[in-house]
Formats: structure tokens, C-alpha cells, sequence
């Protein structure tokens, strides 16, 4: 794949362009049916995931207290974007993953049934949280993961995806919360 040039360096390089030709589809994964979008290339190449890290923080600075990365893929992306802005970020993890005490929701998948954690005191009252995924599918991650920032009493000032898979609709399920995608397909 060809890197791309970074906002810093002049190049007006457009980011959903680039998710696009970084994305590849693994079929069948993680079982039969089920198109994986696999954002690992746009990871692998340092230009065009500075790129995407500079435009998801350029959109919310000055807006967010701290970022919340979901397992897995959310945690590079979001400990990226939470070190340009220069704020912390709180890791959701999968339930069992966290030591102390947390909080838990369980939420429905497109091809399963997960829970999810975050640690009681992973906020201080009142702060604006930035939620970044690198994939919207049904909403049930984000949905449980914003619950979950909610019961911990922060507020949930916008969440961040790499790509929403729109025909499952999961935005739908995020209610009047200010969701961005950078690709929509």
C-alpha cells in the first residue's frame, strides 16, 4: 500500500480515502457469514493512521476530559488520539480483564453475546468523555459502552468510529449521542 502524507506536513489528504484503501475485508471471520473489516493495514502504516489520529483529535479539542478506548482495535486508536490531545484514556475491556472493582454491561453482537468492564473509578464526576471503535456494526458495543461511562458519571460528549457498517444500524441505537464515522459504507 502507498503511505500517505500527514496533515503536519501540508498534504490535504482525504481521511476517509484513506480508511477505504486501508480496509480489507477477511470473510467467514470470526465465523461463517460474517465479513470481518480488518483495519490492521491502516494501522501498519505510519503515515496514514498519523493522519487519522491527527483528524479525530483536531475534531474534539478543547471538547473531551479523557478518551475511552473498547477492546481491542478501540485501544490504538484511542491511546493515539488521547496522546495528541494530551489526556488519558480509559480502557473498556472484556469482562474478567480489570482488576478491582468494576462496573459491567452485557450487550448483544451481530454474531454473539459479549459483556464488557470498566473500573469504578475510572472517572472523575462530570467529565466529557470521547469513546473511539475502530467499527459501529449493531450498536451494542457502543451502546454498552456508553451506558457504562453513563453509570460511572461521566458524560459521553461524542463517539468516534473508523467505519460504520450502516445496513445494521447500529447508530440507531445510540440515541441523540454525536456519533462520527470516518467511512461509511
Amino acid at each position: 500500500m502507498t503511505a500517505v502524507g500527514s496533515p503536519a506536513d501540508g498534504a490535504q489528504a482525504d481521511v476517509a480515502e484513506i480508511v477505504r484503501t486501508h480496509l480489507r475485508d477477511i470473510p467467514d471471520f470470526p465465523k461463517p457469514g460474517v465479513v470481518f473489516k480488518d483495519f490492521t493495514p491502516l494501522i501498519a502504516d505510519g503515515p496514514a493512521m498519523r493522519t487519522l489520529v491527527l483528524d479525530i483529535a483536531r475534531r474534539y479539542a478543547g471538547r473531551v476530559d479523557v478518551v475511552v478506548g473498547i477492546e481491542a482495535r478501540g485501544f490504538i486508536l484511542g491511546a493515539a488520539v488521547a496522546y495528541e490531545l494530551g489526556l488519558g484514556m480509559v480502557p473498556i475491556r472484556k469482562a474478567g480483564k480489570l482488576p478491582g472493582q468494576t462496573l459491567k454491561e452485557s450487550y448483544a453482537l451481530e454474531y454473539g453475546h459479549a459483556e464488557i468492564e470498566v473500573h469504578t473509578d475510572a472517572f472523575e464526576p462530570g467529565q466529557r468523555v470521547l469513546v473511539i471503535d475502530d467499527v459501529l456494526a449493531t450498536g451494542g458495543t457502543a451502546e454498552a459502552t456508553a451506558a457504562l461511562v453513563e453509570r460511572a458519571g461521566a458524560e459521553v460528549t461524542a463517539i468516534e468510529v473508523v467505519l460504520e457498517l450502516s445496513f445494521l444500524g447500529g447508530r440507531e441505537r445510540l440515541g441523540d449521542r454525536d456519533v462520527n464515522a470516518i467511512l461509511t459504507v
